[in-house]
């Protein structure tokens, strides 16, 4: 009994929450389905419309917080003050006129079944947001945040996000209360600033503090530092009244300005993939099925209308930008739903006596549409893929995989569009010599490291390196660790290869994985559990050796291989090899 009762009730309802959600989770993956449409089942199942296992929601919406904090933050890295000033246009244009037009439209319906106009336009501002937290996971499984469809997406969503900051000051208003537009001048003011503050952060001090702690290579400080600007900043911009999300966007923004941007997402993801499930869970114990069942067809209706005006709106909005029909069918199917923001507008009208739609129970109808579109949404995206490829085709245009979109951040596709390339890790003096072997042959290569003073040396040399730890999912994926040929590790200490080899496992079971070591008994180890397909040790001749492998991997003629390693390795370089100086400190 004693020990009952010193479990802390956050423990006992996350540890429902996760393993009610992986176990749906599973089974919604064998059955197809995709893993959002479980979290909000398992949400569903579990909160009081279900069978009740958890019964402090605030709880859990606190760790849902979290999940859009951590989203919110990793699109802010995702993007880079360039590219937000490149699709200015996009989401102050765009934007407005989604939003314009849904809520209008809206509030003319609702207005036309019988309901007040505050409570019209009230209802009109719910519709007109989408989910941030569904869309941008959605199009971050595909890698599509910077495709044409993901700049319109995005653009309209950080639109909404900073829309939801006037509509909660015009929620007063609507309910009867006088608001005068002192408020709303005060509130862009306090955005503004913020904004101009981001970004003279972004351009001097951010970066420079990520490189300094990167320095000392310490993960558990560097994933600190990430984490305190993340929450940080959003915690500051809540003071102001201003919206935790959108702090945490411009965090991210700030944070995108560094060379170790793919690094800070790296250590960040795995913390946002937990969050994030938390979050659709949290958001399908909201759900009552047993309101779905008494009023299916009212919940069916308002779908279907609700589907219907966004897709118009949003595609009104992507066709005056001038956007391809491909994209512009794709955009509306995708921001096709109401989002997470909403609920947060709802409840704040609620206190001022605005119900949606005017209707009895309108905030349980308000709930169940939501949710069955959000549980629709991972469908509304492949509808529309398929929809812009028929229509690709019928007019013998481009596909939108075919339009080049806004350029993103330097690291957003480092290495992903690379086939049957080396992946290096590690940037010593031997990776320098690999590596200008490979560019000798014209072999694609990418560099992975966690030494900033390496990525440096590269980039001297006109050479890209992504800053981060392979191990980590996301780095692996950007580096293209899946589509390698080889994967060579030259600079690194031991233990050290052994991880990156196993993760290169992971990720292509046929990769070739050799390594240099500076000593036959390491190498020896390295090759004798199977994870290192060639090692090669002591100095100089050990060098020559890796490099000549290397390149017969890629059917380099011997001939040509000998020159080119009698043009890379001079006798400076064969002298400094023969002293057997010990590998950098290199977690790359």
């Amino acid at each position: 009994m004693l020990l009952a009762l010193s479990i802390p009730p956050l423990l006992e309802e996350f540890a429902i929450l996760l393993v009610a959600g992986t176990l749906i989770a599973l089974v919604s993956a064998r059955l197809g389905t995709v893993p959002i449409v479980g979290f909000l089942a398992a949400g569903a199942l579990i909160g009081p419309g279900g069978i009740g296992l958890v019964g402090d929601i605030d709880l859990v919406n606190q760790s849902a917080d979290i999940g859009v904090v951590l989203l919110l933050f990793t699109l802010g890295i995702e993007f880079s003050l360039e590219r937000v000033r490149k699709l200015a246009s996009f989401f102050l244009v765009g934007g407005l006129i989604q939003v314009g037009i849904t809520t209008a439209v809206v509030a003319l319906l609702a207005a036309a079944f019988g309901a007040g106009w505050r409570t019209s336009v009230f209802t009109g501002l719910l519709v007109s947001l989408s989910s941030t937290a569904i869309v941008l996971k959605m199009l971050s499984e595909r890698r599509a945040t910077t495709s044409p469809t993901g700049n319109v997406a995005v653009s309209l969503l950080i639109f909404q996000d900073l829309a939801i900051v006037g509509m909660v000051l015009l929620v007063p208003f609507l309910g009867g209360q006088p608001s005068g537009p002192v408020d709303v001048f005060v509130a862009i003011g306090k955005a503004l600033a913020i904004v101009a503050v981001v970004v003279i952060l972004a351009r001097t001090l951010v970066p420079r503090l990520m490189r300094w702690v990167a320095r000392h290579q310490s993960g558990e400080v560097f994933l600190l530092t990430v984490l305190a600007i993340c929450f940080g900043t959003a915690y500051l911009t809540s003071l102001l009244d201003i919206s935790i999300s959108l702090g945490a966007f411009l965090a991210g923004l700030m944070v995108s300005e560094s060379r170790l941007a793919a690094r800070a997402m790296g250590e960040v993801m795995p913390l946002q993939i937990l969050f994030s499930a938390t979050f659709f869970v949290s958001i399908g114990m909201l759900f009552d099925p047993a309101y779905l069942a008494r009023n299916a067809l009212l919940v069916v209706g308002l779908v279907i209308g609700v589907v219907v005006v966004k897709m118009l709106s949003t595609a009104a909005a992507a066709a005056l930008l001038r956007q391809p029909s491909t994209v512009v069918v794709s955009s509306a199917l995708v921001l096709a739903q109401i989002g997470e923001f909403s609920f947060v507008l709802e409840r704040a009208g609620e206190d001022f006596g605005l119900v949606p739609a005017g209707l009895t129970g309108g905030t349980d109808a308000f709930i169940a549409v939501t949710v069955v579109l959000m549980a629709l949404s991972p469908y509304a995206l492949k509808l529309g893929d398929r929809m812009a490829t028929r229509i690709a085709a019928a007019r013998g245009t481009k596909t939108e995989a075919e339009f080049a979109g806004t350029p993103g951040d330097g690291f957003a596709h480092h290495g992903s569009d690379l086939r049957d390339h080396v992946v290096v890790t590690g940037y010593g003096p031997r990776a320098h010599h690999v590596v200008d072997a490979l560019e000798a042959v014209s072999v694609p290569y990418t560099i992975v490291t966690l030494d900033p003073h390496a990525e440096r040396q590269a980039a001297e040399c006109g050479r890209a390196v992504l800053i981060g730890d392979v191990s980590r999912h996301l780095i692996a994926e950007r580096a293209g660790l899946r589509e390698a040929r080889v994967v060579l590790a030259v600079d690194s200490l031991p233990a050290t290869v052994e991880q990156f080899a196993r993760v290169a496992r992971e990720h292509n079971p046929h990769v070739v994985v050799l390594a240099w070591t500076a000593g036959i008994d390491d190498a020896t180890d390295l090759q004798r559990n199977g994870l290192v397909d060639h090692v090669v040790a002591e100095r100089q001749a050990a060098l020559d050796a890796l490099i000549a492998h290397t390149l017969g991997h890629f059917e380099v003629p011997e001939a040509d291989a000998e020159a080119i390693l009698h043009s890379v390795l001079g006798p400076a370089d064969a002298a400094v090899d023969a002293a057997g100086a010990d590998p950098p400190r290199d977690a790359g």
